[in-house]
């Protein structure tokens, strides 16, 4: 692994990329050999399938990155951009090493936490933790954390710090916690401030926008143990502060615990509540259905009324999981649970029907057997068709009822950007060539399917849908178009895409009429389209830029 200066320089490295890449168009063997030993799409292959692949510029920064240790450019970048402020005063310095350790609810930002950036940086600057108590506690640096305590006895009781923050909740949201490497150290600390007198209910008022650090929102409480449960998902952690009298019913510890059932465990094993919380639909986002089963068996209510948002759209936890697609253990665990088989949406689509029209053959068995099997309609039979992505079938049922799929309902209508947000893109591709409306709004955040393919980073769907006359103009239910959902994409880099190409996603915008893009003059981190100032990631911002006839500075 190469070293990164002390000094680097953001425009260097991006020379650096260029050079690399201009020697693999070359055909440089060493250049290629780089991009195997380091480029996980590269790993394992031959030179000439390497040389196939096309790689591109964002390839060549995220070799670069992964040369110096760094698992992406973005987050190379954001290390380059934070060390660069150690010759300011050191207060800069910390303050924006606290925004790389926590996440926008604590830090009054959209901005995602880079723990492994922050662990750099201390690499770099150690003095950081001896010198700042709030740098220590996010560290998990126990001597730090210890000394202040004796030194400052009320010290444990009060907010402070930069980020305004209580010591145990500054331990317990650190993302820090998600590394391996330092989790051990914060239960530490945690455990130190515990013994020492620290409320374990300490929280503060979340911060996210339109929130600020100056004006948290206190009818959002996010406690410490939300911290353990919720963000550093940490169960040895969570079941410290609950043995310590943490309150499991904080509103939000059990929600955000999901992801790891063994955090859920333990809150409902220390007396959580389901109900009212909302964890039950929450755990219909999850691909295990461990999540849902726990909340099952603890109270949660299998026909839980639906509340605003997308979970009215569809109405009982039943039909919700059958619109996600959701496996059938999911399924069965809630008609093991009494969920009502025969429940219908607010349009009288029951779960049955709905089933067929998601393309769930085994989900629609399981129903068969609850008594659940009505006689499909030409319209169900062809919605099916779609969702299975059975062109040929489609067609022959199209054929005998022409005015398919202009006579649907809006609520069918709305299967074409349900479906590209399942990511399922043949079945997308059938409907669109099958006269779906393009611009049809749906998914959990209101949206068309060309704005669920450019979030996914689905670079093949993208292209597809423009070519089919999809518009950049599409709006969402957040109030923007495509470019603000590439470019909140792009920045923060959402787990749930595989493999995402947003990057092909701009080139297939610029190929379909995208306006003229020039640099911000006032800001050189944005771009300017149509006179609206717009962030997107390094990668992005090069490929619209240089589609347009421009040089990043």
């Amino acid at each position: 692994m190469n070293k990164l200066p002390p000094k680097a320089n953001l425009d260097h490295l991006k020379k650096q990329a260029k050079a690399l890449l201009r020697l693999y168009r070359n055909g440089d063997a060493a250049a290629i050999a780089r991009f195997i030993h380091h480029l996980p799409a590269a790993a394992h292959r031959t030179e000439s399938e390497v040389v196939a692949l096309q790689l591109r510029l964002h390839d060549a920064q995220s070799c670069i990155a992964r040369e110096y240790g760094f698992p992406s450019w973005a987050e190379l970048s954001v290390h380059v951009e934070a060390s660069g402020l150690a010759h300011h005063e050191q207060a800069v310095l910390i303050r924006r090493w606290l925004d790389l350790a926590y996440g926008g609810d604590v830090t009054g930002t959209y901005l995602a936490a880079r723990p492994r950036v922050a662990v750099q940086l201390l690499h770099n600057h150690p003095d950081l933790i001896a010198t700042d108590a709030y740098v220590a506690c996010a560290a998990g640096h126990l001597e730090t954390v210890s000394r202040t305590a004796t030194t400052d006895p009320d010290w444990l009781h009060r907010a402070g710090g930069p980020l305004n923050l209580p010591p145990l909740v500054a331990v317990t949201h650190s993302c820090l916690g998600q590394l391996p490497e330092v989790t051990t150290q914060l239960r530490e600390c945690a455990q130190h401030l515990l013994q020492a007198g620290a409320n374990p209910n300490q929280h503060i008022g979340n911060r996210l926008p339109p929130a600020s650090l100056a004006t948290p929102n206190e009818m959002e409480p996010l406690s410490a143990l939300y911290g353990a449960a919720g963000v550093i998902r940490d169960p040895a952690l969570t079941e410290l502060l609950l043995k310590a009298g943490a309150d499991p019913n904080d509103g939000e510890s059990l929600y955000h615990s999901l992801e790891n059932p063994d955090c859920t465990r333990l809150l409902l094993r220390h007396g959580a509540r389901v109900a009212g919380t909302n964890a039950l639909r929450r755990a219909l986002d999850m691909p295990d259905p461990t999540a849902l089963e726990l909340l099952l068996a603890h109270g949660g209510d299998a026909n839980e009324p639906a509340g605003e948002g997308p979970t009215k759209t569809w109405g009982a936890p039943l039909l919700r999981a059958i619109a996600v697609r959701r496996s059938p253990r999911h399924i069965a665990a809630l008609l093991a649970a009494g969920a009502d088989p025969k429940a219908q949406t607010a349009d009288g689509v029951s779960a049955w029907r709905l089933a067929t029209q998601v393309g769930l053959p085994e989900v629609v068995a399981l129903l068969r057997t609850y008594g659940a099997e009505e006689k499909l309609t030409a319209d169900d039979e062809f919605v099916a068709a779609c969702a299975r992505a059975d062109a040929s079938e489609a067609r022959r049922i199209q054929t005998r009822y022409p005015d398919l799929p202009g006579s649907l309902p809006e609520d069918r209508l709305r299967l074409l950007p349900d479906t590209a947000a399942w990511g399922s893109r043949a079945a997308v591709k059938v409907m669109v060539e099958l006269g779906w409306p393009i611009d049809a709004r749906g998914g959990d955040w209101d949206a068309s399917a060309l704005n669920h393919a450019v979030f996914s980073g689905d670079a093949e769907l993208t292209a597809f849908l423009l070519a089919h006359g999809a518009s950049w103009r599409e709006t969402q239910g957040f109030g923007d178009n495509v470019l603000g959902t590439l470019s909140w994409a792009s920045v923060n880099e959402p787990t749930g895409p595989e493999n995402p190409d947003w990057t092909g996603c701009a080139r297939a915008l610029m190929a379909h009429g995208l306006p003229k893009v020039e640099q911000d003059p006032s800001n050189p981190q944005r771009l300017l389209i149509e006179g609206r100032p717009t962030r997107f990631s390094e990668e992005v911002t090069e490929v619209l830029l240089a589609a347009g006839g421009v040089t990043a500075e």
